[in-house]
Order: C-alpha cells, then structure tokens, then sequence
C-alpha cells in the first residue's frame, strides 16, 4: 500500500494551451462541420441509407442519439412531449414512429451532432431538396436534461448539457445506417496480408461486403456501445466516448496522449475522422506511411479501391487549408481547419462546468476518500478542480499481464517500433501513440468526474461498473489490477468516487447524512 497521500508527488504540467473566444467556440462546438456534410452525404450516403431504411425517432433514441427540445417550434415539441410520456408505440405514439419526423427533427436540429446545411443554397433548410446533414463534435460530446425523456440504455430528449460523454451512444449501428458504410474502411478492423488486430477473429478486406461490414459495426462484441474508433489504422480499437467538459484540467489528449494541444486533436477529428477521405490522398498515404510503414499505404491504397468502386468521386470534402507537411501533430494529414475557430472551442471546452456528484453518504464518502488516498493518489488527485497529471503512465504500469511482440515496421524510425500485446487493452496505442513528440507509449490518466453516470470503464469499454474495476476477481494481470478487496470498503470508495466533482467537498450539497 501506498502512502497516504492528496495527489502525486511530482505533478508534470501540461503545455499552454492556446485560447480564443467561448462563446464563439460554442457554435463551433455544436454545428460547425467544416464541410464534412459531402462526406456523410458523397461518401457514407448516411442520409440516403436513414430514408431507405425508414428510421423513425423512436429508433434513434434506440441508437442513443439526443434530441434538443427547445430547437423544435413550440406545436412539434408539445406534440412530442405528450408522446413521450406513452409506451410509444404506433397508435400512442404516432409521431415518434413515424419517418417524417425524422426529418421534421433533423430539419430543425435538434439530433445533436447531426446538422443540416444549406447545401443548395435557397435560404432555406429541408434534407429532401437537396440539403445534405453534416457532423459536429457534439455527436459524442453532449447529451440532455432529460427532462422530456430519457430512455433506458438509449438517448434522451431534453435541454442541451454539452461536455458529457454520451455513454449509451450506438456509433457502430449509427454508421451501419449508411447505405456505403464501407466508406468508413480506415476506422474499421481490416486484414492486411494475413494480420489483423481488434476484437473480431478476421478483419476487413477491401472487398467486403456492404452487409459485411455492417455486420462488424453493429455487434457489440466488436464495436461495444458507447465506443468510437477514432484512428485510421486498421485496427479493430473502438475506445470510450469521453468528457469533454473542463478541458483546463485534462492533458495530453487522446487515449494515448497522442496530442499536448487539444486544438490538434480537434483538428484531426474534423480533418480525418469525420471525413477520412483525406486517407486517399497522397498526404494521407505519407501520414500512414510514417505511422504504420508498408502496412498504412496498404490502408491507403485499398482505401482508394473501395472509394472509386463505391462511385466516391471529389474527395476531400473538408474544408481546410493544405498545409503540407503529413505526420506533424499539428496538422496529421497535411491539412488544418480554421485556427482561430479551434482555438474558440477550445476555450469553451474548458469553460464548460463538470457535473454535479451524486448525493452519497457522508459517513461512507468520508471512510472511502480515507481508502482513496491510501491506494489511488500515487495516480490521481483526491481535488478534482485540479489538473491530471500530464504524465503518461507506461502500459506495464496499468497492466501487469503486458507482454507485447513485434507487430510492424514504421516508417519514421524516430517513433517507437510498432507493438502488440495479447489481449484489447493495447490495440489503441499500437500504432497510434505519442512518440512523434518525444513522449512514451502509454495512457493519459481520466478526470475522475461524473463517475455516477458512467458505466463504462477504462479505455477499451472492458468494464461496466466501480464494483467491477476495483473488484479482485478480475484477475492480478488485468488491466488497472488496483483492487479493495473487502466488500464493505470497496462500497465506501465507491460512495466516494460517486461524489466528486470540481467543488471543494466543504461546499458541497451533495453529501447527505443517513
């Protein structure tokens, strides 16, 4: 057992991070899609696939997307409340199952994260003349108050609440609603040569099926809800959606703390993951090259292939400056998108309040926060209103059962050798690490905030509750083994960690006595 202890010892500082205006960095945050819409439209033909396959409200809410209430006209949102308040099926709830709502609610943005634009230019928004639905980073970054409805294991319909993670958010099936899903080839487990790497026993080729890939994207086995795989490197990774509020005490960024700046990592988000295209072309070949050596032009070589037999024509869509220069951290794929608007979300990333704690028992927080700094502050903070530690911890540090071997050849040998272990746990950080800026291959540490709400745990969604994470059985070579092993103290640290938040624990109102 450790020391008793408030934090670590030795706190590594995160760099500056450049900031811009809050309240501009807001709309940035909910609807800028810097021109992503021709890819969801061009290339995954999401909104073709939703309207063939008829997908009604009720069925979004199913694949955990949010409905903002207070962007619908006053008749819509009465109407839809009454509904929801039903069992919703057809006859009491007519509305929610029916697909021109769909398009109503789409219309009006209120699918959070799903926003329309004025593709053809008549001053006016409607998806069936021509208008195509871009993708903003508040797809995987805000949920609701639930005020109108919350669905178990699904979305809700309420008031905006940007920064949460939106744990119940079904990415994998969401994507499988397009009618090229295919086009999404770089972000998927693929097979090249004879390997693969991810959680399914064999990946994709270039001429998998349409159906096929859906397949993988909608079982949970392979892509859990909750999840995104957020990297072009063939590999089956799909990592927890995280919180995106109080950036200011989160650093670096990424699972793999691939990014110091959190502008960067957001500029990789809108220049690759919300449209990949940039894969195919020679900058995105060069950045896969760096990465994952003859593997990654693979990628992109077959990423091509899929994209001229699908009829994808006209790529990139996103609307960013060539820069050059592919592999630099700053701009992955050699392109960047608006500085001064990166700059503006990433100050209101950092303004956005974290959530309350649960309401916990005094006695109980009070005896788990005693178990906390005798076993967790060698890692993290007991004051949440303070900053992670910036410093990378080593994959052996968090799993003892860590046993990697060979796995590729990059080609910068300036980065660290390509690697795999046994098991999920590593598979974000086999190629995608944070050695193209002198830092080791590791985990950033988690804000240990609206832990009430989370069942999800660690990176690779491979836990589903406190009781599990800090339970023993899960095994001493599993990742994160720091376990209590008393039932009634395990309770109390769990009390604990159900209550933080960013307020000193003196002003708190959210500590009951019983």
């Amino acid at each position: 057992m450790q020391a008793a202890s408030d934090g670590p010892a030795e706190l590594q500082k995160p760099e500056p991070q450049p900031l811009g205006d809050a309240a501009r960095g807001k709309e940035v945050f909910r609807f800028e899609t810097f021109g992503n819409e021709g890819f969801w439209f061009n290339a995954m033909r999401m909104q073709q696939g939703m309207e063939e396959a008829k997908v009604t409200p009720k069925q979004m809410l199913a694949m955990g997307l949010h409905f903002d209430m207070e962007a619908l006209d006053a008749g819509l949102r009465k109407t839809l409340e009454a509904e929801l308040k039903t069992d919703l099926s057809m006859q009491n709830a007519p509305h929610l199952n029916d697909p021109k709502t769909t398009v109503m609610l789409i219309n009006s943005n209120a699918v959070i994260g799903m926003v329309p634009k004025d593709s053809n230019k008549d001053k006016k928004i409607n998806i069936m003349e021509g208008d195509m639905v871009g993708v903003s980073c508040a797809l995987c970054h805000t949920i609701t108050d639930a005020y109108a409805f919350n669905m178990p294991g699904g979305g809700s319909a309420g008031r905006r609440i940007d920064g949460p993670a939106p744990i119940s958010l079904n990415i994998g099936k969401l994507l499988a609603t397009a009618k090229n899903s295919r086009a999404y080839y770089a972000n998927l487990q693929l097979t090249i040569g004879d390997k693969t790497i991810g959680r399914a026993s064999k990946g994709l080729e270039p001429t998998s099926t349409e159906a096929e890939v859906d397949a993988y994207l909608t079982n949970p086995a392979f892509y859990p809800v909750g999840t995104f795989d957020e990297t072009q490197d063939g590999i089956g990774n799909p990592v927890k959606n995280v919180p995106l509020f109080r950036q200011d005490l989160a650093a670096p960024f990424g699972t793999s703390g691939q990014n110091a700046l959190l502008e960067n990592i957001s500029n990789s988000s809108y220049t690759s993951n919300l449209d990949m295209t940039t894969i195919a072309t020679p900058e995105g070949r060069q950045f896969l090259f760096l990465r994952a050596g003859d593997a990654g032009v693979k990628i992109h070589e077959n990423y091509k292939q899929v994209l001229q037999e699908t009829g994808v024509t006209g790529y990139p869509f996103v609307q960013a400056k060539f820069v050059g220069d592919a592999g630099n951290p700053d701009h992955a794929v050699g392109r960047r998108v608006d500085d001064q608007k990166l700059k503006d979300m990433t100050a209101y990333l950092f303004s956005l309040p974290a959530p309350a704690g649960a309401k916990v028992n005094a006695e109980m927080a009070e005896r788990g926060r005693a178990l906390f700094r005798a076993n967790c502050t060698s890692c993290h903070n007991v004051d949440q209103s303070k900053p992670v530690d910036a410093k990378l911890l080593t994959l052996k540090s968090v799993w003892p059962g860590y046993n990697p071997g060979p796995a590729g050849v990059r080609g910068d040998p300036k980065q660290s050798p390509i690697i795999n272990s046994p098991g999920d746990f590593d598979d974000k950080m086999v190629v995608v690490d944070a050695s193209d800026h002198g830092e080791p291959r590791g985990n950033a540490l988690p804000m240990l905030l609206d832990l009430a709400r989370t069942n999800i745990f660690l990176h690779n969604a491979s836990v589903k509750s406190l009781d599990e994470l800090l339970n023993p059985k899960r095994g001493k070579k599993s990742p994160h083994p720091f376990y209590i092993d008393d039932k009634a103290q395990r309770e109390d640290i769990i009390e604990f960690l159900r209550g933080l938040d960013t307020e000193p624990i003196e002003t708190r109102g959210n500590v009951t006595k019983r």
